[in-house]
């Protein structure tokens, strides 16, 4: 019963930093969660957790490219008009 209140309320934190779930969505995705680990074997919670870790680090990677290609233009500092 307290896992799943637990879950609830992660769920409504991961929620709130997510556009496209909702709070309540969030907070029943938290329950379901928390039921679905219940029943992994440890070993499976070792592969989600790896393959979690690595999808994230590929995504940074590629968030890091796609940015440092945009690094051309050089960002402006200040909006002050240019003095003769």
């Amino acid at each position: 019963m307290i896992g799943k209140v637990i879950g609830a309320f992660v769920g409504d934190k991961v929620a709130k930093q997510t556009t496209s779930i909702g709070g309540p969505t969030g907070a029943a995705l938290g329950v379901l969660a928390t039921s679905v680990i219940a029943r992994m074997s440890i070993p499976a919670m070792v592969v989600l957790g790896a393959g979690g870790y690595a999808v994230k680090k590929y995504l940074d990677k590629q968030d890091a490219e796609k940015s440092s290609t945009n690094d051309n233009t050089p960002p402006k500092t200040s909006v002050a008009p240019a003095t003769a």
